[in-house]
């Protein structure tokens, strides 16, 4: 309570502002939200963050599922999933394909196809009885609502019905819209583009830079994504095409779940060669039937691998069909432990932590409705599913450990193994917190604490060695920045239990000093990840073998101990400058080679002219010089970037000038004909596709003495990388006559060159820049005094720090055990396949 008074002055003043809010806040303050303005104005309570990349590739989900949902219907067994080079996606499957016809009621004004009132209305679909689909991963009829309101376009084709329909979206509105009378009523049917003998649907679309802060996609979450659902789907081919790099992979796992266990084992030392499985139905009590299937396999590993999933979607929370599951294990392993006493021989009391060491599990339900705390189902919440999967378990996991005596010693044993190391690991515990190690009463001498008490303002940077960690302690910023120095390389984690890591001083302090305790899982509950005393925690190694195997094992000991710090984006990794320019006594430093081109062509541009010898043509300098330039610089990088898979003549050719049309036969042979007279000693033909419905064109030319074969697709020509090339070859096409002369400079300085294009003029510009910029190739933390350091790599406003995540747990928890475990064949094959990509390595 306030002892202020209160005059009668603060009373009028009151009313007044309450008035006035009263009208700011009244009828006309409530908002209906049309159509898919909803999605465009909360996109996270749909999709989810539109800023770390969940929402973004949670669209690519949203419309896979769809495809999948055809399959549960049997009516799909092919789905190909293409990243365009431009970031666009396109998922195209052989299912019945989205109904096109125009469904005549009273509601909409003009009539409407089917797909397109699927594709811009909320809740609309065919999932809401269980006519077309008996189970589905979609359930509210906002998924591909939601992808068309949030992309910058979506293109719909259609094939059924022996016709392909085509429909264009931009920003969730359709576009070029045909109106029609039929009976009597205004119709908008989708495009009749031609006859077709394929089936099915194909979604291509573009996510909007004005909802999502980057639109770059990561091949390794959109592949886990489709190995689970492979894997879920027996029957199904998956392919995944990534344009970008020409990198393509296929997943057409058989095998289901059990398939599922041992693929994650791989590479792994697996304790039983039988793989437990289960499959079966139940009624729940609400009368909905239950299909459960699991499947699970200990391996001499102390980390747990449980994935679940409702209708082929994954639930990273869990569920009630976990705790089903957990449920099942732990009554009926207890019950085996206690008949044949294996526990009391040891003196130990099993839990069902204890059960879950090395355990790999995978458990997939499919439920009529099933119901999820959110629209992204990260968590399964129907309560009716709890009781037929324990029903399920619980009877097969009785009869396997029954008939298989010996897996089940093995697997018994392990746990009983588990529960002991947990009582040893307690003793530990107990141990060093009278010791006062681990107990939180004081902090490492090593470190050096910052001022700042708020978690989520402190940055902890753990430094390699006592002379670096002396450099960061003389240049941070010590109100918020902590300095905890390690002295040479940490255990190895990935094969210690908890009690051995309690004799590594240098993890001691690690642990002591972040403050979360360590035991989850590992022989206690002591881990608490709310207690973390600095939300940024920032590995800065030098730059040599040294360094990076160093950042290993801190990050091996970070995903085996504390996992929840990765997953809740608190790791980073300091990433110093590559190199030092200096320009006159202008010092800065650079990231990496691509701020080293946009410097030299900030420098170039810099007193630059271009006469461009054009009657009439003003001359070119300032803002209007410095818009063609990056406008020319974007045209090449596209160049550059797709030369690796497309023929390089064939991009300068667009990027000339040369236009492209493979809508129809006829214009793709005269496009064909066009760009064989514009290359060099190749072949172009028109072709068609029968896979994809679409025509291409060949380039085909001899490379040392093979054929090497390049396509241009219908989906490129009219894609975003195409329309870059074509827009600066319809920009510099006679921009710049046969005298015109570039030049740079002032006064008795200028110097100035004849050219014959603006490559020319931006070629000899940027050789201009390299001659007056002093560069340095920087190489690394270790010879940086205090001052660089912050300037570098500390400095908050300028430094850039590399965020730890998992994009594919599975790959992520493979690569670890191959790189860390005992096993020597796996390493050195992966040394020798990929030691030739290696470069820059500093010994």
């Amino acid at each position: 309570m306030s002892d202020t008074p209160i005059t009668p002055e603060d009373d009028a003043a009151k009313t007044t502002r309450h008035a006035a809010d009263s009208a700011a806040y009244g009828e006309g303050s409530i908002q209906i939200l049309e159509g898919l303005e909803a999605v465009r104005k909360r996109p996270g309570m749909y999709i989810g963050d539109t800023s770390d990349g969940t929402g973004l590739h949670h669209l690519v989900f949203e419309v896979v599922d769809n495809s999948i949902d055809e399959s549960l219907a049997g009516y799909c067994d092919d789905i190909v999933v293409t990243i365009h080079s431009d970031n666009s996606i396109s998922v195209t499957d052989n299912g019945r394909g989205i109904p096109t016809r125009v469904k005549m009621d009273d509601k909409h004004e003009p009539k409407r196809s089917a797909a397109e009132i699927a594709l811009t209305e909320l809740h609309a679909g065919g999932k809401f009885n269980q006519n077309s689909y008996k189970v589905s991963g979609g359930l509210h009829g906002v998924g591909v609502s939601c992808v068309n309101g949030l992309s910058k376009w979506l293109r719909l084709t259609v094939r059924r019905d022996g016709e392909a329909h085509f429909m264009e979206f931009k920003q969730g509105i359709p576009q070029d819209r045909l109106i029609e009378q039929r009976d009597g009523f205004e119709v908008s049917p989708m495009k009749i583009i031609g006859q077709t003998d394929l089936r099915g649907t194909e979604v291509h679309f573009l996510p909007d830079l004005e909802i999502f802060s980057n639109i770059d996609f990561h091949y390794d979450i959109i592949a886990k994504k489709l190995r689970e659902l492979s894997f879920l789907n027996n029957g199904v081919k998956i392919r995944l095409k990534d344009e970008r790099n020409n990198k393509e992979d296929t997943f057409a796992f058989a095998g289901g779940v059990k398939g599922f266990v041992e693929f994650i084992n791989t590479g792994k030392k697996v304790l039983h060669p039988t793989v437990f499985g289960a499959t079966g139905e139940k009624i729940s009590e609400q009368g909905t039937t239950i299909t459960t299937d699991v499947a699970m396999q200990w391996n001499d590993g102390y980390s747990e691998s449980v994935l679940c999933f409702t209708n082929n979607i994954p639930q990273r929370d869990g569920g009630t069909h976990l705790t089903g599951l957990r449920a099942a294990m732990t009554r009926v392993i207890n019950k085996y432990i206690e008949d044949n006493e294996l526990a009391k021989k040891a003196k130990v009391e099993v839990t069902g932590d204890d059960m879950r060491e090395g355990l790999c599990c995978v458990l997939s339900v499919k439920v009529p409705e099933p119901k999820f705390s959110s629209q992204t189902k990260d968590k399964l919440v129907s309560s009716e599913v709890r009781g037929p999967v324990e029903d399920v378990v619980s009877k097969a996991l009785t009869d396997y450990l029954q008939e298989n005596p010996n897996d089940a010693k093995i697997i018994c044993s392990k746990i009983v193994d588990a529960a002991r190391a947990r009582e040893a690991a307690r003793k530990a515990r107990e141990m060093t917190r009278r010791k006062g190690v681990l107990d939180g009463m004081g902090l490492p001498g090593k470190l050096a604490d910052c001022q700042e008490k708020d978690p989520a303002l402190c940055e902890i940077y753990i430094v390699e060695g006592d002379s670096a960690g002396g450099s960061a302690k003389q240049g941070r910023d010590r109100k918020f920045q902590a300095i905890l120095p390690l002295r040479g390389k940490i255990l190895n984690v990935e094969k210690a239990r908890y009690e051995k890591l309690l004799t590594s001083n240098e993890i001691l302090t690690l642990i002591t000093a972040l403050g979360t305790g360590i035991g989850k899982g590992m022989g206690g509950d002591d881990f608490n990840p709310d207690k973390l005393r600095y939300h940024r925690i920032i590995i800065m190694t030098d730059a040599d073998v040294d360094g990076a195997h160093i950042r290993t094992l801190l990050l091996t000991f970070l995903f085996r101990q504390m996992p929840e710090l990765v997953e809740r984006g608190h790791i980073y990794i300091a990433q110093p400058p590559l190199y030092k320019v200096k320009l006159g006594k202008e010092e800065q430093y650079l990231k990496d080679g691509h701020e080293l081109d946009a410097y030299l062509l900030k420098v170039a541009l810099k007193d630059a002219k271009l006469d461009t010898k054009v009657p009439g043509a003003a001359l070119l300098q300032g803002d209007a010089l410095e818009a063609l330039a990056r406008q020319y610089v974007l045209a090449k990088n596209v160049v550059e970037r797709l030369s690796s898979w497309m023929d390089v003549e064939a991009l300068r050719a667009m990027a000339n000038g040369l236009a492209l049309d493979v809508d129809t036969l006829e214009a793709a042979e005269q496009s064909a004909a066009a760009l064989k007279a514009a290359l060099h000693d190749a072949e172009v033909t028109a072709e068609f596709d029968a896979r994809t419905d679409k025509h291409i064109l060949r380039i085909s030319r001899m490379h040392h003495g093979n054929v090497k074969s390049s396509v241009i697709t219908a989906d490129f020509v009219h894609g975003a990388d195409y329309e870059a090339l074509s827009t600066a070859g319809a920009t510099f096409r006679g921009l710049v006559g046969e005298e015109a002369v570039v030049m740079r400079g002032e006064g008795e300085k200028q110097k100035e060159m004849r050219v014959g294009d603006f490559r020319e003029a931006m070629a000899w510009l940027i050789q201009q820049a390299e001659g007056a910029v002093a560069r340095q190739r920087y190489k690394g933390l270790g010879e940086m005094n205090p001052a660089q350091l912050w300037e570098t790599t500390m400095d908050p406003a300028v430094r850039r720090l590399l965020r730890v995540q998992i994009d594919d747990a599975i790959e992520a928890d493979r690569v670890f055990t191959m790189l860390m475990g005992d096993e020597v064949e796996p390493r050195r094959n992966f040394i020798e396949t990929n030691a030739l990509r290696a470069a820059n390595i500093d010994v």
